[in-house]
């Protein structure tokens, strides 16, 4: 997470003890010997890289004890007084604002933990991040990645630990705040700062969901493309096709599969028996070598950019010497995606017009190796996953390109792992068996699919509401 948002301090792993006493257990624990805020604790813990830890004797005052349980609520915090010496204009105004505030019960807790969660020293409550607005974003898109939610957050004002901490462990949600007055004097949180409170069962999903944001192009600093430009250019492909094509998809009775799987899986195997059940086959590897033929438009694009040496002495592309420019030269590599990739755009919904004008309620499958690493799951009604285990594709691989078992592995761990892919797709074909089990597989799937192709017919046809 560190390294995906480029945080600038250590996110903080924040535990409640039951006994003081284990405090002492705890590698590298330091007492700070004087009085604290629990603010000025937690910038030792983020910005030192220090294990600290406290019990109620520590702090400076029960505004922070009170908020994560090691003590109770004196009266002169209960009925506003305090707090109505500077931040409310009445007592009362104080103590509607104390009521507001979330706190952890009393009693069950006499002390804190919190060390940099890298040291994984315990295992935490909770982990506190801080962030600027722009990483708290994606790190909100991150966790919306998956299972996705409403993020609601809330303020009570010049109270952040409770907002975030304790608001936390009480809900076992995440939480998000604007870091309060005391928290910038005593804990040193900067102008640009947020923080969030995130429970450790949600750090593999943030992580996870980061990622996929990354592999997606959506990265930490986020590059700016200027609010006087024309947008084409720097808006993502997706934006630029993706449009068309879901129109292209949505207002026709096909149906459309869109299918994938890995190295040495077999894919063609499984869309050689679709396409004998009646599925016509769209294959973008076939595509993007038509875009690229002699006499069509992206070739000449190519051509006027990289100059005369990728071409061939026929005039056909030099594939293995346009590999080698564009393989250390991302620049490069991007221009040469922008000649090709809405080439290939404009081939693909040609082909389904020209299988929709044939067969309006045909079933048609479109076969892309990279399909879920290339973000095009949304062009397809479905997504069916040709699966084999990575031993058995690495036994493959092994059989069919003569390679050992250590470059054969090698092989398939470059790519992204048909385990992951199976958590994108609507159906999985297992084709580690023999032919005859993955025909009857095939074939089952055939009847699901023709009656969603049917249901899909008759939501187009205005007969029926989408379920």
């Amino acid at each position: 997470m560190e390294q995906l948002l480029r945080l600038k301090t250590f996110p903080v792993a924040f535990k409640l003890l039951e006994n003081r006493a284990d405090l002492s257990a705890i590698p590298y624990m330091r007492r700070v010997g004087h009085k604290s805020t629990l603010c000025q604790l937690i910038n030792l813990v983020r910005s030192f890289d220090w294990t600290v830890g406290a019990d109620d004797t520590d702090m400076v005052a029960p505004m922070c004890t009170s908020i994560i349980g090691l003590t109770g609520m004196p009266e002169f915090l209960r009925d506003g007084t305090f707090r109505s010496i500077i931040w409310t204009k009445t007592r009362r105004d104080g103590e509607k604002y104390e009521n507001a505030i979330p706190r952890i019960p009393p009693g069950k807790y006499q002390a804190v933990a919190m060390a940099p969660l890298a040291y994984n020293p315990f295992d935490p409550d909770m982990v506190l991040i801080y962030a600027n607005p722009a990483q708290m974003i994606l790190l909100i898109n991150a966790l919306q990645m998956v299972d996705y939610e409403v993020m609601q957050f809330f303020c009570v004002g010049e109270s952040s630990c409770s907002d975030a901490i304790a608001r936390c462990h009480l809900t076992g949600r995440p939480s998000l705040t604007i870091p309060c007055f005391g928290e910038r004097r005593y804990g040193h949180t900067q102008d640009d700062e947020l923080v969030m409170a995130l429970p450790p069962a949600m750090l593999d999903k943030a992580v996870n969901g980061l990622e996929t944001l990354y592999k997606r192009g959506i990265r930490y600093p986020i590059s700016m493309a200027g609010a006087e430009l024309d947008l084409g250019r720097a808006l993502p492909g997706a934006y630029a096709t993706g449009p068309a094509m879901i129109e292209g998809i949505r207002n026709n009775t096909a149906l459309m599969l869109g299918v994938t799987g890995s190295i040495a899986t077999g894919k063609s195997t499984v869309s050689r028996m679709l396409e004998e059940l009646g599925s016509p086959l769209i294959d973008f590897d076939v595509l993007s070598r038509i875009v690229v033929e002699p006499g069509q438009p992206a070739l000449k694009d190519i051509a006027a950019y990289f100059g005369s040496q990728v071409l061939q002495e026929d005039g056909a592309l030099d594939r293995k010497k346009l590999s080698e420019i564009i393989f250390t030269d991302m620049e490069k590599r991007k221009k040469l995606e922008s000649f090709v990739h809405p080439r290939i755009g404009e081939a693909f919904l040609k082909q389904v017009q020209e299988h929709t004008q044939r067969n309006p309620d045909a079933i048609i499958q479109v076969s892309v190796p990279l399909l879920i690493e290339t973000n095009m799951n949304f062009m397809f009604d479905k997504l069916l996953l040709v699966y084999t285990p990575p031993e058995e594709q690495a036994r493959r691989l092994m059989e069919r390109d003569g390679v050992n078992q250590e470059m054969a592995a090698a092989m398939v761990g470059s790519q992204m792992s048909v385990e992951e892919k199976k958590s994108y797709v609507d159906f999985v074909i297992d084709n580690s068996g023999t032919p005859e089990e993955s025909r009857r597989q095939v074939e089952a799937l055939w009847t699901t699919l023709q009656g969603l192709q049917r249901d899909k017919a008759e939501r187009i046809k205005g007969r029926k509401e989408p379920s």
